[in-house]
C-alpha cells in the first residue's frame, strides 16, 4: 500500500480529487493542517463525490506530528527542485509520497533536509507547476506501475472503510 501526504492544502477541491484518487488506489491519505479549508467544505465532499465514506485518512497537527506517528516512513518528496526525475526514483512498499501547498510546494528546509529523496516531475519551459491532484495522480500511479498494480488488480469493489 501506499501513502500520500499533504502538506497544508490550501484548496478544498485539489483535497477531494485527491482523496477520490486515493479510494480508487486503496491509498491511504495524510492530511497535515493548517488547512485552508474546513474538512467540512461542501466543494471537498462534493469534488470526493460519495467515496468519502471509504477513504483511510489520518490528520495531522503539523510535520512534526506526523514524523512522530511514522518515524520510519521512507518518503519521497514531489517538488519542481527536485533533480531527480519521478520515474527514476523507486517507491517500495507503503512509501510516503509528499507534496506541499498550492501556492509554495514543500519548505526549503524539508527539502534540504530529504535532498537525496526529491523528485520532480519535467514541465516544459517557464511552467512553475502542474496542479496539486494531476500531480499526485502523476506520481502515485507510477508508483503503483512499479509495483505492477499488484494490490489493485487483486482487490475488488471498495476495499477501504465500508
Amino acid at each position: 500500500m501506499l501513502n500520500i501526504v499533504l502538506l497544508e492544502p490550501e484548496i478544498p477541491q485539489n483535497t477531494g480529487n485527491i482523496a477520490r484518487t486515493c479510494v480508487a488506489t486503496c491509498t491511504t491519505l495524510h492530511l497535515i493542517r493548517p488547512f485552508g479549508f474546513e474538512i467540512t467544505d461542501k466543494n471537498l465532499k462534493r469534488a470526493g463525490l460519495d467515496y468519502w465514506k471509504y477513504l483511510d485518512i489520518k490528520y495531522y497537527d503539523n510535520l512534526e506530528h506526523f514524523r512522530t506517528e511514522n518515524p520510519s516512513a521512507v518518503c519521497r518528496y514531489f517538488t519542481t527542485k527536485g533533480e531527480l526525475c519521478y520515474t527514476d526514483a523507486t517507491y517500495p512498499e507503503n512509501c510516503y509520497l509528499f507534496f506541499g501547498k498550492e501556492t509554495r510546494g514543500l519548505p526549503e528546509s524539508l527539502l534540504k533536509e530529504n535532498e537525496k529523496d526529491c523528485v520532480r516531475i519535467p514541465m516544459f519551459g517557464e511552467i512553475r507547476s502542474l496542479n496539486l491532484s494531476n500531480s499526485v495522480a502523476i506520481g502515485l500511479y507510477e508508483a503503483l506501475r512499479q509495483q505492477g498494480f499488484d494490490e489493485l488488480n487483486k482487490m475488488g469493489k471498495f476495499p477501504g472503510k465500508a
